[in-house]
């Protein structure tokens, strides 16, 4: 706004020609004089400067907002731009609609838990016709670790749209609409963020999936040369945000977890004074945990995602978003993808929600005949509570709403659902 030029600010012609004469042709060249030395320049008079410049300083200047006009803003947008249902009642329901548009959404877990079956499921909606619920577009995704499974994509689609995937060459459409990429290095994929750019427009493609972008970053980077890492990381952020923004589709991006060791526990410079303190209150987190990709990432997207196992139970945690409260679904992987096990969503307390766990985490997926078969290992139930347990329902309230549980108390005992063992929230 500084440069903007001052004969195209509608001034007077008279006093426009006379700032054009003095070879003061930019807000900056005037705002950077006093008005005493502006008269000088101009030979003009006191008043004509000072509404010469208070002019000139209402047009640089950017227009200011009220918060109503961007609330206002805010629900034109998302009417505008909308969510990506992801078939799972209570999690879209706590997303306000499903995955939205125009952001950038995270899944970050352990390997195994469930974070490619959901993007497998998320491609497929995206590419359905619009007649059936999806976004009858293209998807762009791109798998990092070539672990894409296009007999498993098909799988998904027969057991969870019969009507459509039986109908013939139906199945080779929508497959057909999933475009897969294989960048090999970091370097490689830099390179085709350009050409994603163009692709999305070119292609009218309606959905951009990263699995995973942890892989391509570890495989760069040692683990001393964190810093390094999170400064190369944070153009990559920039470049895949404005994607999303500019093509007002949504970019769903999978990470992995590490473990935290005791010199990464405080994030930043001022949490060091506490150092004592926190390294007590650390401990007694279940967890260690952390999403692979660093603070610097945690802040950049907007939906955290959180895919984890607590105690032999899958759960996915609503663990950032600005306009959901943070709750946790439980849910198994089956040959339709994945399913809850309720849609009502439990409220998780405190810092539990960013936890991230993998304990009993021994579920096994192999295909079978075109079926998913869950071959699950023997384990008992505790009967107390200790430092480890799943979350649990507070026996004096009579919602949803959890606590972490302090001392000893019994677990319900488990029950089969659909052959599937799970953990009564009752």
């Amino acid at each position: 706004m500084a440069n903007k030029l001052i004969s195209e600010m509608g001034l007077p012609k008279a006093i426009a020609n006379i700032f054009a004469a003095r070879n003061i042709l930019t807000a900056k060249d005037a705002l950077s004089l006093a008005e005493f030395e502006l008269m000088e320049l101009l030979d003009v008079g006191l008043a004509e400067v000072n509404a010469a410049v208070a002019h000139i300083s209402e047009m640089a200047c950017p227009p200011y907002q009220t918060a109503l006009s961007l609330m206002e803003e805010r629900v034109r947008s998302e009417c505008l731009s909308g969510h990506l249902p992801t078939r799972l009642k209570g999690l879209d329901n706590a997303l306000c609609g499903g995955i939205p548009f125009g952001t950038l959404t995270e899944l970050v877990g352990p390997a195994g838990i469930g974070k490619s079956q959901f993007c497998l499921k998320l491609a497929l909606l995206a590419a359905l016709p619009s007649s059936y619920g999806g976004l009858n577009g293209r998807v762009i995704y791109i798998d990092t670790e070539s672990k894409f499974s296009s007999r498993r994509l098909i799988e998904i689609g027969v057991q969870s749209f019969p009507e459509i995937f039986h109908e013939a060459g139906m199945a080779q459409e929508m497959a057909g609409r999933i475009l897969v990429l294989q960048p090999a290095s970091l370097a490689e994929f830099t390179e085709s963020l350009q050409q994603i750019k163009l692709s999305l427009l070119q292609r009218q493609a309606k959905l951009l999936i990263i699995d995973s972008m942890a892989a391509l970053v570890s495989g760069e980077y040692e683990r001393d040369f964190r810093a390094s890492r999170q400064h190369s990381l944070g153009w990559h952020i920039s470049s895949i945000k404005s994607l999303a923004e500019f093509s007002r589709i949504p970019v769903v991006v999978t990470n992995q977890v590490r473990t935290q060791s005791s010199d990464e526990s405080h994030q930043y410079p001022f949490q060091v004074q506490n150092n004592d303190e926190s390294m007590k209150d650390h401990g007694r987190v279940e967890s260690h945990l952390v999403a692979a990709l660093g603070i610097f990432w945690a802040h950049a997207v907007t939906i955290r995602l959180v895919f984890e196992c607590n105690l032999g139970q899958r759960f996915i945690k609503v663990a950032k978003s600005p306009l959901s409260p943070s709750l946790a679904f439980p849910f198994v992987v089956t040959s339709s993808g994945i399913s809850l096990l309720s849609d009502d969503g439990i409220e998780v307390m405190g810092p539990e929600i960013c936890a991230i766990h993998c304990q009993g985490h021994n579920d096994l997926i192999n295909f079978k005949q075109g079926e998913v078969v869950m071959i699950q290992s023997e384990r008992s139930t505790p009967s107390h509570c200790g430092p480890e347990h799943p979350y649990q329902r507070h026996p004096r309230v009579s919602s949803t709403k959890l606590v972490l549980c302090e001392g000893r108390c019994h677990y319900p005992a488990s029950q089969k659902l659909a052959g599937v063992d799970k953990i009564s929230l009752l």
